[in-house]
Parts: C-alpha cells; structure tokens; sequence
C-alpha cells in the first residue's frame, strides 16, 4: 500500500519516434502501484506491425481508430476497424486469451490500446465488432453521457471490464460520484461492489481540450483507513491516463469539447459493481431530460 499525490495518479504521453515499437502512453502495475491492470496505447503506421504475447494475461486490443490485421497463435483477424478515430463511430475490439503471441500491422494508419490483466483461467479468442457493442446513454440533465460497452460485466474472460465513454461539453461524467474500491457482497452473494483498479485514457474532439477530475477517498477506503487519504484535482488533457487506485472520480467536461475516455478496470470480480457517495447521490432524483446531443453519433440498428 502506497499514498500518491496528483502527480502520481496523472501520466502523460512521451515524445515518439517512428518506430512503431514504442508505446505512446504505458501503465505498467509497477508504475502505479496495484496489481492488475497494464494499459499501452500504440499508433502504428500503414504496413508497420509489431508483436507481443499475452503471457500470463488476457488482453483486450481496442482499435482507437483505423485499420489492422492482427495475426496471432489462435487465428487471424483482417481488416478489423472502420472507424477513422474514438469521434466518428462504435469500436473494433480484439479479446486474446493468455499464452497467445500476436502481431498487428497496420493496414491503414490506425491507433490502438492495448489493455491486459493477470488470469488463472483460459477463454477463447474473441472478435468485438460495432454489432456486439452495447450503446448505453447514461444519467441526465448535465450528466448525460454516451457509453460503448465493449467488454463488459458478463464478457467470457476473467477479469477484464472495458467501456468507453463520452461526455457533451458542459456535462459530468462518473457523477454522481462513485467508488469501487472494497469486495462486498449480499446475503445471496452477488457482489454489491468490487474492488477494481481503474484508468481513464482521454481524447478530446479538438487537441487543445482539457478536462477536470477529482479522486477522492472516504473512511471506508483502505488507502484511507491506512492513512494514506487521497483528494487531489487533475487536469488531463489529451492522450493522458488518469489512474484511479481507490476512491470517487467524478470527471468535468468543460463547454464547447467533447471528452473521450477509454475505461479499463479489473480486480476482485468481472464487474462494475460500485457504491455512490451518499452526499451526491440524491442529484439523481432531479434529473427532468436526457442531453439530445447524444447518441454521439449514428448508431446501427441490431
């Protein structure tokens, strides 16, 4: 167990070379100190490939935007993504099971994360196409927002959990305020929250976009319980990851930008069970609309 500052919990994407063999922003679990989630996003040239394995983990490979063709130990996958960046339309994703080498090449310029967790079990490869995405519009009033579930609560894999995200500009995101830092379960057994490590990797629809995010612990957290409270104000702005060990998160979209973010979660359970903060839960109770300006953009019917 470690106390961060806002320094810690914010990182920033490095300056890249050509090669396509460098991440342009990388969490690692020894970087921000948990346990499971690693998270890389890769731009990758047309005709560039690079490869890895899965080792002990399984991976959800995210196409950002663009088009590849990922070849691996368990099959092939050609041409997968359609859309030419995170604004213009559902994802492509690639689900790979541990023990799997796998190469990507570019077939158009395109963009990818790459998401991974330790795993003890062994599931089949999967294919994530913009027809198995789930589209959920979410809260409402000035906290409507546009989710993409790609591997949700329920995916067959172990501890994964990936969704994107996308808040108007003037509305709030992960609000009311939430957490899910404690494993609980009911007298039945149903987990009522998991303790999950999280990261948010943002994109804004014009470069110089920003965002606000808060994080926030209270006395039930172990962070806090051990002394190590945390409240810090970040200022993410694009291709940045926020990590988010513990606590409340809620995010800021300021007016005129569009925010993106990439959610990749995993811990003590395949779900997203979370408790809300007792002090902000009743604006749920307010809302009178939905913000017509979602659905982002046109979505096939299924």
């Amino acid at each position: 167990m470690r106390q961060y500052d806002a320094s810690q919990l914010i990182i920033h994407p490095v300056q890249r070379t050509n090669s396509g063999a460098e991440a342009l922003v990388e969490v690692t679990p020894e970087l921000a100190g948990w346990r499971y989630v690693s998270f890389q996003v890769r731009r990758v040239a047309a005709q560039e490939a690079f490869s890895a394995q899965t080792g002990e983990s399984e991976v959800a490979l995210v196409l950002l935007g663009g088009t590849a063709t990922i070849e691996t130990s368990r099959g092939t996958w050609r041409d997968i993504g359609k859309r030419k960046h995170v604004f213009e339309g559902l994802p492509y994703a690639l689900y790979l099971p541990r023990h799997t080498a796998y190469t990507v090449q570019g077939v158009t310029e395109c963009e990818l994360a790459i998401a991974s967790a330790p795993t003890e079990q062994d599931h089949e490869p999967r294919l994530v196409t913009p027809h198995d995405v789930v589209v959920e519009i979410r809260g409402g009033d000035h906290a409507t927002r546009h989710i993409n579930n790609i591997i949700p609560p329920g995916f067959p894999c172990q501890r994964l959990v990936v969704v994107e995200v996308y808040t108007p500009g003037g509305n709030w995101s992960s609000y009311p305020p939430h957490k899910h830092d404690i494993h609980r379960t009911d007298a039945q057994g149903r987990v009522i929250e998991a303790d999950l490590e999280e990261i948010y990797y943002y994109q804004f629809d014009r470069p110089e976009g920003f965002a606000f995010q808060r994080i926030y612990t209270d006395a039930e957290s172990p962070l806090h319980r051990a002394g190590y409270p945390i409240d810090a104000a970040l200022l993410p702005r694009h291709n940045d990851v926020v990590l988010v060990p513990e606590g409340y998160h809620p995010v800021a979209s300021p007016p005129g930008y569009t925010t993106y973010y990439l959610n990749v979660l995993a811990g003590s359970a395949q779900s997203l069970a979370n408790s809300e903060d007792p002090a902000y839960a009743w604006v749920k109770e307010t809302y009178q609309t939905q913000d017509a300006r979602v659905p982002l953009y046109p979505i096939e019917q299924k």
